[in-house]
């Protein structure tokens, strides 16, 4: 019932001339000790958000530094899908927990999978809430649990977390992407590992100018005139609504500027495509306003193009777990402005590598300032690749995986 992912190949050596020599030869030193451990990661979907799209980088270079790796993902139908999206957000803060009818659900399926769950793995590495339960039930099919928390636990819903936390408290190791997202109670040892990007996938490699204008016109963007851009999931807490309000308070000063909005829909978010609507419904037919998504053909090369070409990104998140479309944006040397909240002022200093913001109003003012200003949004955008460069691209991440590793086999 779990579904083997399968993943091209990647060669460490190809990131030297981006990361530099130093990271590449620690990482692998930690990885010699690990030759030959087994790995398998679990999670529960292979497109559509940032853990798929960190895993299709992070497996092969675990495999290319000598661990034999695999990626599976977790059987589930809609019913599922529906519990562990409730779960999210109340994780996240929403004050609805699960029904005890959607607990049974989401407890059912972690049941159906961890029967299935191969035996014998050195290290079983669970990604998320969906498969949490998996350590509580077959503990004795991995010599080490990890899980992997990829979301903000800050001010989680203390019915839900409180229903969540006997799981967690299984796992020996977990992995957050910051100290503050660490829930009261969680056992073992606690690693801290904020994500990064693949600067050699088809999202971030370098794409020239006229390229990349060329493929935002196929979309029907006019490559002369100002573009605001969002690229994120269509989910309430990623407020693409926030979005259209201030492009409109840019749009009353600054009548030629245009708004892309750019996501990916996932099996894991059934609520996704009701928010893409509401979104359509509050744009209210401004042809000025695009919103697309996977279905409309926005691929990596797509979201590449429009994150290379805009004027200004935006990630006005009210919550984030961290926001691989912040390093992503400025990796790409773009002017950013992001809410001021969970992994993106971790990624961005107000003023030096970007702006952040609480409001529509303020978002407003700031595309106003860097659309009036492009010098400004030069320097701002040179520093934050500076940065992206130093804290968040894959080598990095996979350096600190393999300490990770490396504690729990000490432990093992």
């Amino acid at each position: 019932m779990l579904q083997p992912v399968h993943v091209g190949q990647k060669s460490l050596a190809d990131y030297t001339h981006l990361a530099g020599k130093d990271v590449i030869e620690e990482v692998r030193a930690l990885a010699e000790p690990l030759r030959g451990v087994h790995v398998t990661h679990v999670s529960a979907t292979a497109f559509g958000g940032g853990v798929s799209e960190l895993l299709y980088t992070l497996v092969p270079l675990m495999r290319d530094v000598g661990l034999e790796c695999d990626w599976q993902v977790i059987y589930g139908q809609e019913e599922f899908f529906h519990a562990t999206k409730q779960m999210h957000n109340a994780l996240q803060g929403d004050p609805q927990d699960l029904t005890e009818e959607q607990w049974a659900i989401w407890h059912g399926y972690n049941e159906l999978n961890a029967e299935q769950l191969r035996d014998g793995m050195d290290i079983c590495f669970v990604h998320d809430p969906q498969p949490a339960a998996l350590r509580t039930l077959v503990p004795g099919k991995a010599r080490g649990w990890l899980w992997r928390c990829h979301i903000d636990l800050s001010t989680p819903n203390p019915a839900t977390i409180e229903r969540l936390m006997p799981h967690l408290r299984e796992y020996r190791h977990s992995v957050f992407h910051l100290r503050d997202y660490v829930p009261d109670g969680m056992a073992g040892q606690v690693h801290i590992v904020p994500p990064a990007i693949d600067p050699l996938t088809p999202k971030n490699m370098a794409l020239a100018p006229d390229d990349a204008a060329y493929v935002c016109e196929q979309f029907g963007i006019d490559v002369d005139r100002p573009l605001l851009l969002q690229v994120s999931r269509f989910d309430p807490w990623k407020d693409p609504i926030g979005v259209i309000d201030a492009y409109r308070l840019v749009k009353a000063q600054m009548p030629e500027v245009q708004l892309a909005l750019v996501g990916s829909m996932a099996t894991d978010d059934p609520e996704g495509w009701e928010f893409f609507n509401a979104t359509l419904s509050h744009a209210d037919g401004d042809e000025d306003i695009k919103i697309l998504n996977n279905f409309n053909g926005v691929g990596a090369i797509e979201v590449n193009a429009f994150q290379s070409h805009a004027d200004v990104v935006i990630q006005k998140s009210t919550r984030e777990g961290f926001g691989l479309t912040v390093t992503e944006a400025l990796w790409k040397g773009k002017p950013f402005i992001g809410g001021d909240v969970g992994g993106i002022p971790l990624q961005v200093e107000d003023g030096e590598t970007g702006f952040l913001v609480n409001s529509p109003e303020a978002c407003g003012e700031r595309c106003l300032e860097l659309l009036a200003d492009p010098d400004l949004g030069r320097r701002l955008g040179r520093a934050g690749k500076a940065r992206a460069r130093q804290e968040f691209l894959t080598p990095r991440y996979l350096r600190d995986y393999l300490r990770v590793f490396s504690a729990m086999m000490d432990q093992a």
